[in-house]
């Protein structure tokens, strides 16, 4: 057998592959290249339009939702604020009894009994209970001489204290004794002891018992 038609036919087919690989690079020569360092444009539109979505998105939620505040969606939720601490408002009983701690316990002591002998007890008493106009002029310019107190006689002094004590802290003071160890009688007011302290303003002397007594009755 010849082997001239098998040499003519691998002639043929590497002629074949020779012109198809010209098509191929004919092809490649013609087709524009991308150039370096740019994107198609629609690749680019949707991630623009993505980017404006997230910032009006963004914008809306920071003025319009109230930072989700629970207290405006939902008329059952608690008014306080996660972990916040609870402060208690201090009543003029309480602030009263803070000043009597600072001031007064030395000798009328904790217990309101007072000191034996030397300082008349504040529990019970028919003076402390009384009228406010006395006890507030008491405590302004202060107590001399004797004075019977729930039955029992003393003779001493009480300091004033109308130069340390301002008016609200000796309104204080007086409703948290007139409200202690059992006492009974109405708050004072604030305002009650500035009206008393001006009509004293020209006085300096310390009160007696008998002077007192002829006041609120």
């Amino acid at each position: 057998m010849s082997a001239e038609p098998d040499k003519n036919f691998r002639l043929e087919q590497a002629c074949a592959s020779d012109d198809s690989i010209q098509q191929v690079h004919a092809q490649l020569r013609n087709a524009k290249p991308v150039k370096a360092g740019h994107y198609p444009f629609l690749p680019l539109g949707l991630l623009g339009l993505m980017c404006t979505a997230i910032f009006l998105s963004s914008t809306y939620l920071v003025h319009y939702s109230i930072r989700f505040d629970p207290l405006v969606y939902n008329d059952h939720a608690s008014r306080e604020a996660p972990g916040a601490l609870k402060v208690a408002v201090a009543t003029p009983r309480d602030l009263g009894k803070r000043v009597f701690s600072n001031t007064c316990i030395t000798c009328h002591q904790a217990n309101g009994m007072g000191v034996p002998g030397a300082f008349p007890p504040l529990a019970g008493s028919d003076w402390a209970q009384g009228p406010e106009e006395r006890v507030i002029r008491i405590v302004l310019l202060g107590l001399n001489g004797p004075i019977k107190v729930s039955g029992t006689d003393f003779n001493s002094a009480m300091a004033p204290l109308g130069s340390v004590l301002k008016d609200d802290q000796i309104a204080h003071a007086l409703t948290y004794v007139r409200s202690e160890w059992g006492n009974k009688a109405p708050e004072v007011k604030p305002e009650t002891v500035t009206k008393i302290r001006a009509e004293l303003a020209g006085r300096t002397a310390p009160w007696t018992a008998e002077e007192l007594l002829k006041i609120g009755n």
